[in-house]
C-alpha cells in the first residue's frame, strides 16, 4: 500500500420501514406484529411502508390497502406522520455527523458514513459501526443494520443482506478485497439498474438470476441488455463502485414541499401545487437576496416509486430588471421550470408528494444604468410583487398566491 494511502472505508446504516420503526418507540403495542402505513382517507389507498411481518404475510409497498388486509387480517394500519420521520431523520444525522463530518443520507433511515482515515480516532470502521449503532439504539429507541465494506455500493448491500455473515450486533463486514466473491450469490436485483423489466430479460433470455453470473459476461454482451450503463453494471456485478460519499453541503438550500395523502393524477392540479411551492421559493430567496442557478424536481408515487429532475438556470434568464425582485418573476424562470414538471411527472399513477428545491445562490448584488428606467408593466408588476410580499410577512407565505396557483 502506498504511503499515505487509505483503504476507503464506508458505513451505510439500513432501518428498515422509518415510519413504522419510529411510531414503535412509543407505542409497544406495535412491536412484533404485522404494521403498515396507509392513507387511511383517501379513496383508493396504498401500502407505503411495511413491517418485516407484514412482509412475511405477503404485503408489500404499493400495494392496494384493501388486498393487503385480505391477505393479513390482523394488519394495524397507521395514518403517515411526515413530521415524526423527519424529526428522526435529523436525529440520526446529529449522531452520524459526531462520527465523521462526510456522511450522506440516501433516503429516509439510510445514511453513508465515510470514515477512511479515522482509524485512530474510532479504530476500525466495524468497530465504530458497532458503536454507533448502540448510540442511535440507546439515545433514539432505533434499530436498524449496519454494512461496512471499501465502497458505498457493498456496504447498502451488506447493510441488507440478512445472513449468517451478520454479526450479534447487527453488522455485516466485508473484507476488502472480497466484494467480488460477497456479490457473487446474491440475486441480480441487488445490483443498482436492474429492475423487474431487466431481470426478467436476464432470466428469460440467458438464464441469468445471480450476480455472479451476470459478472462473468463481458461488456459487449451486457451492452445488448443494458447500451451505454454496460461498463457501470459490469463493475457494479464485481462490487466496483468509485463513488463517493458526498458531504452535506454547508451552501444553502431553499427548498419546499407537499404532501398529498388521497394522491393526485390531475395534471392541473398537480401544476397549481407545483406553483405555490415555487411562489413559497421564490419569496424566501426574494427576502434573502438571492438567485438561484440550479432548481431540482422529486414527485413520489403511490406506488413509492420516484423520479427527480434538475436544470441549470441560466444567468441570461435574468434578464433585465428595474429591481432585483423582479429576477424571481422574469416570465423566463417559468417556461423551463414547467418543462422541469413535466419531464418529473410523466406516469399515470397518483402522486402522495411533492418537494422542488433552489441551490448554489448567487447575490443580487448589481449596478444599473444612470438613464435606466422602469417601463411601465416593470412598474406594476414591481408593486404587485412587493404589495403580495408584504402580505406575506404579515400574514405568512400562504396568505397570497398568483393566478397560476390559485
Amino acid at each position: 500500500m502506498r504511503k499515505g494511502f487509505h483503504q476507503r472505508s464506508i458505513i451505510h446504516l439500513h432501518i428498515a420501514a422509518l415510519p413504522i420503526a419510529v411510531a414503535r418507540i412509543s407505542s409497544a403495542s406495535l412491536r412484533n406484529r404485522p404494521v403498515a402505513v396507509a392513507p387511511l382517507h383517501s379513496e383508493r389507498p396504498v401500502v407505503l411502508s411495511v413491517s418485516n411481518e407484514a412482509r412475511r404475510e405477503g404485503v408489500f409497498k404499493g400495494m392496494p390497502l384493501k388486498k393487503a388486509m385480505q391477505r393479513c387480517p390482523g394488519l394495524k394500519v397507521l395514518s403517515p406522520d411526515p413530521k415524526a420521520s423527519e424529526k428522526a431523520c435529523r436525529a440520526l444525522a446529529e449522531t452520524a455527523a459526531r462520527y465523521t463530518p462526510v456522511w450522506e443520507p440516501s433516503r429516509p433511515g439510510h445514511l453513508y458514513l465515510d470514515l477512511t482515515g479515522a482509524e485512530r480516532l474510532w479504530g476500525t470502521a466495524r468497530n465504530a459501526a458497532r458503536r454507533f449503532r448502540k448510540e442511535i439504539r440507546e439515545r433514539l429507541g432505533l434499530t436498524g443494520t449496519l454494512g461496512v465494506a471499501g465502497n458505498k455500493l457493498v456496504s447498502n448491500v451488506a447493510s441488507r443482506a440478512m445472513s449468517s455473515g451478520m454479526d450479534k450486533a447487527g453488522v455485516f463486514n466485508v473484507a476488502y478485497g472480497r466484494e467480488a466473491a460477497f456479490m457473487a450469490p446474491l440475486k441480480v436485483d441487488v445490483v443498482p439498474g436492474i429492475g423487474r423489466v431487466r431481470r426478467q430479460i436476464l432470466s428469460e433470455e440467458l438464464n441469468i438470476d445471480r450476480v455472479g453470473q451476470l459478472a462473468a459476461l463481458d461488456v459487449g454482451r451486457l451492452k445488448l441488455i443494458f447500451g451505454r450503463q454496460a461498463t457501470l453494471i459490469h463493475q457494479w456485478s464485481l462490487g466496483i463502485d468509485a463513488t463517493p460519499v458526498y458531504a452535506q453541503a454547508q451552501k444553502p438550500v431553499v427548498s419546499e414541499s407537499a404532501v398529498l395523502p388521497e394522491g393526485e393524477n390531475d395534471d392541473e392540479k398537480l401544476l397549481k401545487t407545483f406553483w405555490r411551492l415555487v411562489e413559497t421559493c421564490f419569496y424566501q430567496m426574494r427576502k434573502r437576496h438571492w438567485f438561484p442557478s440550479k432548481a431540482g424536481f422529486l414527485v413520489r408515487y403511490g406506488d413509492q416509486v420516484v423520479a427527480t429532475r434538475s436544470l441549470k438556470i441560466s444567468p441570461v434568464a435574468r434578464g433585465p430588471a428595474p429591481d432585483e425582485g423582479l429576477h424571481l418573476w422574469n416570465p423566463s424562470l417559468f417556461s423551463p421550470l414547467k418543462k422541469l414538471f413535466f419531464d418529473g411527472c410523466k406516469r399515470r399513477v397518483r402522486v402522495c408528494f411533492l418537494k422542488i428545491w433552489f441551490k448554489d445562490f448567487r447575490a443580487l448584488h448589481f449596478q444599473l444604468s444612470l438613464f435606466q428606467t422602469p417601463s411601465p408593466q416593470e412598474e406594476k408588476t414591481l408593486q404587485l410583487v412587493h404589495a403580495m410580499d408584504q402580505i406575506r410577512d404579515r400574514y405568512g407565505a400562504d396568505a397570497v398566491h398568483c393566478g397560476r396557483a390559485a
